[in-house]
């Protein structure tokens, strides 16, 4: 008799979405992979298909989870600067309770590691970049809708580098109110800009 399966395809790429989001791709092992899973190497190759797989598969996971609800408060009719106050926030206060130095943001780390050899991870890190920077140019033109277009999309492009930067930064920080800080500066920039 065929043994019941104790886990399901979801829970299997999200305890692998959070092996490679706090060690990388490389540094991952298919033997981490069962560990952090509890699934067998046969039940991940075939639900499915490998290590590459899984970490493909665990960006949509990644999105579902950690970046939609900081992108919906960007999203909120009306919110302006105050949306993207909130954005920052929201992730600096996930990686707060997930304790600092931490892992950063998968989205980063995939961005200097693993995208430029591998296409299919570029096109995730590429669509990851063009939402992030969508949202953040619908908060800037509700804040300043009589800034020329062109402007509105090199800040919203600034804003999306300077998120992940600050993000990979957070793999080093010790300390919430230093991130804290660092959005604080930012928003107070984008306040004085924006007003001129």
């Amino acid at each position: 008799m065929p043994r019941h399966k104790t886990y399901t395809k979801a829970s299997l790429v999200e305890a692998a979405m959070h092996e490679f989001w706090r060690n990388g791709y490389e540094a991952t092992s298919m033997d981490d992979l069962v560990r952090a899973s509890g699934v067998s190497r046969h039940g991940i190759y075939s639900d499915v298909g490998g290590k590459r797989e899984l970490f493909l598969a665990g960006f949509e996971t990644y999105k579902e989870t950690i970046v939609s609800p900081a992108l919906n408060a960007i999203a909120i009719e009306g919110s302006g600067l105050a949306g993207i106050r909130r954005y920052f926030e929201i992730q600096i206060a996930l990686a707060e309770s997930g304790g600092l130095p931490g892992p950063g943001c998968l989205v980063a780390n995939a961005m200097t590691e693993t995208a430029p050899h591998d296409n299919d991870v570029a096109a995730e890190v590429q669509a990851h970049n063009e939402l992030l920077t969508a949202s953040f140019l619908q908060a800037i033109t509700r804040h300043a809708p009589s800034l020329p277009k062109s402007e509105r999309i090199a800040i919203s492009s600034f804003l999306t580098m300077v998120a992940q930067g600050l993000w990979s930064m957070s793999r080093t920080i010790e300390k919430a109110s230093t991130l804290r800080a660092q959005a604080s500066t930012l928003i107070s920039i984008l306040e004085e800009r924006l007003s001129q």
